[in-house]
């Protein structure tokens, strides 16, 4: 099934054909536009008319996330804000967010985006959608809700939490796709068992998973238990939120709407753009986005891409699986989370020092995250009373700036691994095989 076929089959030079067009009126309206870019491109003598094709986009420079944090909150649209229509954030490393401005035309794009991504599983309108993703300014549950209701099919926006209840709405609806993180799908699977249900006491047919890493072997595990079949969807808000690219039924690659944003590899140490089939790290160009169009943008995610025609007929490139970061960042239960983060809040505390270690661990299908973090030699406590309370302190204070919950436990000075490098503060315990 196709949701825009002419797209989705298009030969490789007509896609050129559509890709340059756009790319060129992005790049005339960003040098006009947004002023971080009209410095980058006269400090290397770049004109937008140097600019004719997607054969040229190497010539542009890169933006990173630090571009769009420097221009916080709205320094980076590239149309005044009467004409945005609505806000989107990530987390960044300084607790400030990335924020993403979405006109009404993008987010009609956005819809139409995540609607050929479902449309490509099979899923139509005779389908109940139940939307477990969360909603608000994370992109996930309201980006698979506007896609659900484009292709009109019954959608439940159920967010995430209350899991009986979802067992209950899926039951009682005869929900037949369920979108969520795949750890939350597995910790469904295991309340399911709890209440004394199995996979035959419910209706699903498939499951649209992302916001996180996760492995083939939770892929089977999690299709044994829900008996669905399991789907990767992939997006990143400053892009667009979920429905940059998805898997179809032949599971092999991720489909990329190309059409919207072009992507390439690049040698994440050298920039250096690799030939198809080559591992490095990922960058799109979005074409069409009207309040936050991005050029060359670095997402850190290290995957790869091919352009031959996929068996399900689709002739979009395909990215494989993320296999990892180029940076620092860690993903906790679908929330980005950087360590400099924690450390910015363990600077504004006197009782302890900026010595810390992250530990991630996967318990019953959940991140758990550990934050040892070592005590100041100037804090003098005379019970546990005072270092629990201490404890409690900086885990809501470190909840706050993270978005997302941890545990922190304090250690006595001098516990913490000392190195005369670049000091390693994490410990990823998850099985990501």
């Amino acid at each position: 099934m196709f949701y825009d076929e002419k797209i989705e089959t298009a030969s490789p030079e007509e896609l050129k054909k559509i890709q340059s067009e756009r790319l060129v009126d992005a790049v005339k309206r960003v040098y006009e536009n947004v002023s971080y870019y009209r410095e980058k491109m006269d400090a290397v003598g770049l004109k937008p008319e140097d600019i004719k094709s997607v054969d040229d986009l190497h010539k542009l420079p890169f933006t990173y996330k630090q571009d769009l944090r420097n221009a916080y909150p709205f320094g980076a649209f590239a149309l005044p804000k009467s004409q945005v229509a609505r806000i989107h954030a990530s987390s960044g490393t300084t607790g400030k967010q990335t924020v993403v401005g979405l006109t009404n035309q993008d987010i009609d794009m956005w819809a139409n985006c995540v609607a050929r991504c479902l449309t490509s599983i099979g899923v139509t309108n005779d389908d109940i959608i139940q939307v477990a993703y969360g909603y608000g300014l994370f992109t996930g549950g309201l980006g698979l809700h506007y896609g659900s209701e484009k292709i009109c099919a019954l959608t439940v926006p159920v967010s995430g939490g209350n899991t009986r209840r979802q067992i209950q709405f899926m039951q009682d609806f005869k929900t037949t796709v369920l979108c969520c993180t795949p750890s939350y799908a597995l910790f469904i699977a295991d309340e399911l068992k709890k209440m004394g249900l199995t996979k035959d006491d419910l209706y699903l047919k498939h499951g649209i998973f992302g916001a996180e890493p996760w492995t083939e072997a939770m892929r089977k595990d999690i299709e044994e238990k829900l008996g669905l079949e399991a789907h990767d969807i992939y997006g990143l808000s400053e892009i667009i939120g979920p429905g940059v690219s998805m898997s179809c039924l032949e599971h092999d690659g991720m489909h990329i709407n190309a059409d919207h944003f072009i992507p390439e590899i690049i040698d994440p140490e050298t920039g250096e753009v690799l030939p198809e089939g080559e591992k490095g790290e990922l960058v799109f160009t979005c074409v069409t986005k009207e309040a936050l169009p991005l050029i060359r943008y670095r997402t850190r995610d290290l995957t790869s891409l091919t352009f031959q025609k996929c068996a399900c007929g689709r002739t979009t490139p395909r990215m494989a699986k993320v296999m990892g970061r180029s940076d620092d960042m860690l993903i906790i239960r679908g929330v980005n989370v950087f360590p400099s983060q924690i450390e910015s809040v363990l600077l504004e505390c006197p009782e302890v020092e900026p010595h810390y270690m992250i530990y991630v661990d996967r318990v019953n299908n959940l991140d758990i995250m550990t934050i040892e973090i070592e005590m100041s030699d100037h804090f003098h406590y005379d019970s546990i009373k005072e270092i629990e309370k201490l404890e409690k302190k900086l885990n809501s204070e470190i909840a706050s700036a993270l978005g997302v919950s941890g545990n922190v436990k304090l250690v006595e000075p001098g516990r913490i691994p000392r190195s005369e490098g670049k000091a390693k503060r994490v410990i990823d315990r998850r099985e990501l095989k």
